[in-house]
């Protein structure tokens, strides 16, 4: 699995968005989420479960003025 363009060593049978953003402690309150391109939103990063092959980008989203 690639995570924010990196291999990710810790995929597993069963792991699922949250668990990823869990781990790596990816903690902002707002996060732009999109697995092979598609977006997930908030309330399925427990449902969305990865494959081996997947792209899974957690991006910080930031706004200023």
């Amino acid at each position: 699995m690639i995570l924010n363009h990196r291999p990710y060593a810790g995929w597993r049978e069963g792991l699922t968005v949250k668990n990823v953003i869990d781990e790596n402690k990816f903690t902002w309150p707002k996060l732009v989420v999109k697995v092979n391109n598609q977006l997930v939103w908030p309330e399925d990063y427990g449902n969305v479960v990865l494959k081996e092959d997947d792209d899974l980008q957690v991006i910080h989203l930031l706004g200023g003025g």
